[in-house]
This record gives C-alpha cells, sequence and structure tokens, in this order.
C-alpha cells in the first residue's frame, strides 16, 4: 500500500502518478461512487487522502484480478461490514473461479478446433491435386453447423 506523504493529502495528478491510474480513471471511480467524494481546495482541487488512495489501489488490484466495478463494489461492501466478509468474498471467489474455468474449457476447445484444422491444412497441402478449386478446411467450415453457447 502506498503512504501518502505522511498524513498531507494529495492532488488527483499526484495519486494518479502514485498509483498509476490516469486522471480520468479516479474520477470515473468517484462518479461510480466507488470511492467519496475527496474534500476540495478552495481552488477546487481534489485532495485525497490516505483511506481514498487505498480505495483506488484496492480497485486496480481486484480489477486485475478480474473483478468487475459492480463485483468490487460488492466487495467494499463486503468489507465495510465485516461480520460476513470470509463466507462471502470465498463465494465470490468461487464464483469467478468457476467463470475462469469455463472459458478455459471453451479455449481448449477452441485450441483443440484449430489444431485439427492445422492438421487438415497441412495433409491437403501435401496433395495439391486434391484440392485445385478450394481449400478443404474452408470447405469444412462452411459444411459445418455453428455450435450453441451453453448457458
Amino acid at each position: 500500500m502506498l503512504k501518502a506523504m505522511g498524513a498531507q493529502p494529495l492532488q488527483i495528478g499526484q495519486v494518479a502518478q502514485q498509483t498509476g491510474l490516469s486522471v480520468d480513471a479516479i474520477r470515473f471511480y468517484e462518479k461510480q461512487g466507488l470511492v467519496p467524494r475527496p474534500a476540495r481546495t478552495q481552488g477546487g482541487y481534489r485532495l485525497y487522502r490516505q483511506p481514498e488512495i487505498a480505495d483506488l489501489e484496492f480497485i486496480q488490484k481486484a480489477q486485475q484480478l478480474g473483478f468487475s466495478l459492480k463485483e468490487i463494489r460488492e466487495l467494499f461492501s463486503i468489507q465495510r461490514h465485516p461480520q460476513e466478509t470470509c463466507v462471502h468474498v470465498r463465494d465470490l471467489i468461487a464464483q469467478k473461479l468457476g467463470v475462469v474455468r469455463g472459458k478455459i474449457e471453451e479455449l481448449q476447445t477452441l485450441e483443440g478446433a484449430l489444431a485439427a484444422s492445422l492438421k487438415h491444412c497441412r495433409r491437403a497441402l501435401r496433395r495439391p491435386a486434391d484440392h485445385r478449386d478450394s481449400c478443404p478446411v474452408l470447405e469444412q467450415i462452411a459444411a459445418a453447423r455453428p455450435q450453441r453457447k451453453r448457458k
């Protein structure tokens, strides 16, 4: 966690530089209600204290783990009401892991189909007389029925 130069509040540009977030992203998170509206100077500049900076870093880390803004909002809610924190977080992570595993399964299926097509293509290229007018892989794709997504 970053330390905001002692207890001195930081302006949005300084926070952006320290966190690696863009100024626009910080403003967006504020508009979405993910971070509280910071205090402002008399000139209207936002002043961020360590708790707001920690929230921005939390958002950044959670997004890197694949959580959506809606899910991050839920994580904040859980974090601020700790009585059921661990069970709920475990459930959210288990749900996210299920989604990731589903995507991996889809990618493995796609990988297998592409590998088979490549093998078919290489075989066909060894016998050019068999496919003068068209590519057999393209014919195979055209003849195949689209697979429906599983729900």
